[in-house]
């Protein structure tokens, strides 16, 4: 007859915080979540104001803004933001809200203005956010320009990386950056410029997006490009790991070594971590052949056998640095079920494209790999969404990732419940 089972109420009735308070109480470790925490807008609205609305957010690169009045925006929840570089060209974030009837001050995914003029009545500000013009309300009785400049977002910048926070206090970026600045230094990424993106809109719940990426469980049945260069183990301690795959890593950190190419583990809890591994021996780089994808190499880089460098930042961003290419990407949440993913591929700046680099050639791995996943991710959230579905148990050590990630989370999420 199999296990009995108590089918949960379809009607998904709303939920209190009290009531998410007890299921994070009562969750069984080291197994998935209850169906709520992916599909209910209660909790999705608590992920956005507790954890997203309040940790530091992966933005994008300085490299994709690199001169005065470069801008790009990004929405967090329903906040929309944009970046800007400024005339001392430092890298200021605000929230994309004329001050005047909210309206938003600059269009588009990206542009170049020389001051910030909001379309609607053309409110005008510097790159500083300060108010320069607000169209005659200046001869209003009591009006002060100085009291309607925009509201800033914390921003800090960790070696080309862009961080913001919509915290009114947020908390302190961490050691884990000063650990980080060489690993992700010898890049260079302020010399660097974005080859190619893509966006994927995916019909869910954005942890189960980050739940995948957070084991290669699938790989094998999933993944069959990806595996063209990709070793599944993610270091030497996984009890997976074979004398073949432990003797590889210590060759190529001998190598690394003696190249002064930093490659050693660091971490912050669960949140940040970076590690430098090999890909499959005689491969350098993710590509279908294993050859590079483009040319000139990324950075101060004194050889083309980097490996990976996998950099994880919770609870919105993965990469992989190679050699001669760095694979970036950025996941936004949308609603309950629905979760913007963008990828971006990021070369030398001076890398000329169908000479240095092919396009396809360069993003085919990824981009078979990243429509896997989705299809995966979805089918996970269409089989959480039955009354039938009960939390499952992650494997210790093939998922211990996702582990870390939904303990990481729950406590997040826990802290202001």
């Amino acid at each position: 007859m199999g296990n009995t089972i108590k089918l949960t109420d379809i009607t998904n009735p709303s939920l209190s915080r009290e009531d998410v308070k007890a299921l994070i109480e009562t969750r069984k470790p080291n197994y998935s979540l209850e169906a709520p925490f992916y599909n209910s807008q209660e909790i999705f609205d608590l992920d956005m104001s507790e954890i997203f609305c309040k940790s530091w957010i992966f933005a994008g690169l300085t490299c994709e803004i690199p001169k005065t009045g470069n801008y790009m925006t990004l929405e967090i929840g329903q906040n929309p933001i944009f970046l800007v570089r400024d005339k001392e060209g430092k890298i200021q974030g605000y929230h994309n809200t004329c001050r005047h009837r909210g309206h938003k001050v600059v269009l588009g995914d990206a542009g170049k203005v020389a001051k910030l003029v909001c379309p609607y009545h053309q409110w005008t500000y510097e790159l500083d956010g300060q108010l320069l013009f607000a169209n005659s309300m200046e001869q209003t009785e009591g009006f002060e320009k100085k009291e309607f400049s925009l509201h800033p977002i914390s921003v800090e910048v960790l070696q080309g990386y862009i961080f913001v926070s919509l915290a009114e206090d947020p908390e302190p970026f961490g050691a884990f950056a000063e650990k980080a600045q060489a690993h992700i230094g010898i890049h260079d990424l302020e010399n660097a410029k974005v080859a190619v993106e893509s966006h994927i809109m995916e019909d869910a719940n954005w942890k189960l997006v980050v739940e995948n990426n957070r084991e290669c469980y699938h790989c094998n049945g999933s993944h069959p490009e990806l595996l063209n260069s990709l070793i599944e183990f993610d270091d030497t301690t996984d009890p997976r790991a074979t004398d073949e795959f432990k003797a590889l890593c210590a060759e190529k950190e001998a190598k690394w070594e003696k190249l002064g190419v930093p490659y050693k583990h660091i971490e912050e809890g669960l949140r940040n971590r970076i590690v430098r591994m090999p890909l499959l021996n005689g491969v350098v780089s993710m590509t279908m052949d294993g050859k590079r994808a483009c040319s000139k190499l990324l950075g101060n880089i004194p050889d083309e056998d980097m490996g990976a460098m996998r950099f994880l930042h919770l609870p919105n961003s993965w990469n992989h640095f190679q050699g001669d290419h760095l694979i970036t990407f950025r996941v936004l949440p949308l609603g309950p079920q629905k979760t913007l993913v963008t990828t971006k591929w990021i070369v030398h700046k001076d890398a000329v494209e169908g000479v240095d680099y092919d396009v396809e050639r360069m993003r085919h791995v990824w981009d078979q790999t990243n429509q896997q996943d989705r299809d995966l991710a979805e089918r996970s959230q269409e089989g959480i969404n039955s009354i039938a579905y009960q939390p499952g148990p992650y494997h210790p050590t093939y998922e211990f990732g996702v582990i870390n990630f939904i303990d990481w989370y729950a406590d997040q999420l826990a802290k202001d419940l």
